[in-house]
């Protein structure tokens, strides 16, 4: 099982975080996720420890503890939810443009006819521009 640890200072590192992890048992594994675009940490990390009553400990200690300069929220992780099917290209993180159509079908609507106006009004500007047309 693993420990998800929320809040993190951005500047912490792995070794900092299994150096704290490790004064309630043997730290297995430290992952610190991190922003596709730019590299940078995203805030949390997930830690495993070797036996449960080490993660138990280590969750009782650390919850809510002041690290870094920020209070620490740590709990078990819990399993990651599926996110849909993110086909139809440009999912990008919120499910796809299928379930975004399903959830918000007043935005998709109003959208589809924002973009439909400005493309109306760009082809009237083409279309006036080259008819030397004057306005009033």
């Amino acid at each position: 099982m693993s420990i998800y640890v929320g809040n993190l200072a951005f500047s912490a590192t792995q070794d900092q975080l299994t150096e704290v992890f490790a004064e309630y048992g043997a730290v297995s594994r430290v992952s610190m996720p991190t922003d596709r675009e730019t590299g940078r940490p995203r805030g949390f990390a997930f830690v495993e420890m070797e036996s449960e009553a080490d993660e138990d400990a280590a969750i009782e200690a650390l919850d809510g503890a002041e690290w870094m300069g920020r209070d620490l929220k740590v709990n078990k992780a819990r399993p990651r939810e599926s996110r849909g099917g993110g086909g139809g290209g440009g999912g990008g993180g919120g499910g796809g443009v299928e379930t975004t159509a399903a959830r918000f079908p007043d935005l998709v609507r109003v959208l589809a006819a924002a973009h439909c106006a400005s493309y109306t009004a760009s082809m009237f500007v083409s279309w006036v521009s080259q008819r030397d047309i004057q306005p009033f």
